[in-house]
């Protein structure tokens, strides 16, 4: 064979090389592109959901499925047996409110990890003393109202369960909320409130709830998810976020005033990346309430 015929093969082959490897990258570029798109506009997609922050609507893109961390020496069944000597205890997701661990998903300390406030409506807005899954009765029991939290119906708009179109382009029934658990058990703050003995699972349906954080734009990274119940609907923010708590300095103050809980730690986090709505898009929505979701 001629050298130029060799040199002519290995010209060829080299070319083929480098086609291939630029395709492979196209199509790991084109991938991670459509899994990273955060655009935000409404109504927005099936992956997303609305929050509030620095008194602007914002879109949150989930990542990933949330994450309730369970440690070695836990007992969140309260079975007597801690996690590593019980490997029951953690083969589905137990997510607990009144529990804080010391790290993340990530194991970083946990004090360097960046708040979602998930606020919840603890009043019954409507006056109909509904809640899902024959849940009224103990709710009377427990808080001397039926919240609005269990309602299927509630009387103010809220972020999660999705409301539908025109905000978002999924309706998500009672319990959901994309990326999230459908189940928390509140036992540890029941406890703690004087309600229930102690060690005691409560597990309820995720309750409809909105989102604060302590800013704007971010990319994707783990929240640690902190629980506050909004007991005076005055302070409730509504679906355009132009009144009531749609940042951390009025949350504060709402708690200070007595018309919101003390924070209330979690061991549930969840992974997104959050952007602010364009001031015209926020504003087009302003006066409308989330389908479904008001009356």
């Amino acid at each position: 064979m001629s050298l130029s015929r060799i040199r002519r093969r290995t010209r060829v082959g080299s070319l083929t090389v480098v086609a291939l490897v630029a395709g492979v990258l196209a199509v790991v570029l084109t991938t991670a592109t459509a899994g990273s798109d955060s655009s935000i506009t409404h109504p927005l997609r099936a992956d997303q959901t609305e929050g509030y922050g620095n008194d602007r609507l914002l879109g949150f893109t989930y990542g990933q499925n949330f994450s309730c961390i369970h440690r070695p020496g836990d007992d969140l069944d309260h079975n007597g047996r801690p996690a590593d000597l019980d490997s029951a205890e953690f083969q589905s997701p137990h997510c607990t409110a009144g529990v804080e661990p010391p790290i993340d998903p990530t194991g970083r300390l946990i004090g360097e990890t960046e708040p979602l406030y998930v606020i919840v409506p603890f009043f019954d807005g409507d006056n109909d003393g509904e809640a899902a899954d024959g849940l009224a009765p103990t709710l009377k029991t427990l808080f001397g109202v039926v919240p609005d939290a269990f309602d299927p119906t509630p009387g103010e708009a809220v972020q999660c369960p999705e409301p539908g179109p025109p905000l978002t382009e999924h309706k998500g029934p009672f319990g959901t909320c994309t990326m999230h658990p459908t189940q928390i058990d509140l036992g540890p703050v029941l406890s703690q409130l004087g309600l229930i003995p102690p060690n005691q699972v409560v597990q309820l349906p995720t309750p409809n709830h909105s989102h604060v954080i302590d800013g704007g734009n971010f990319d994707s990274v783990w929240w640690k998810v902190v629980v506050v119940l909004v007991t005076d609907r005055s302070v409730w923010p509504n679906a355009a976020g132009s009144t009531g708590i749609t940042s951390v300095s009025k949350l504060r103050a709402a708690q200070a005033a007595g018309k919101a809980f003390p924070d209330v730690p979690t061991n549930f986090f969840l992974f997104f990346d959050s952007r602010q709505f364009p001031r015209s898009g926020g504003g087009s929505m302003a006066g409308m309430n989330m389908a479904g979701m008001s009356h």
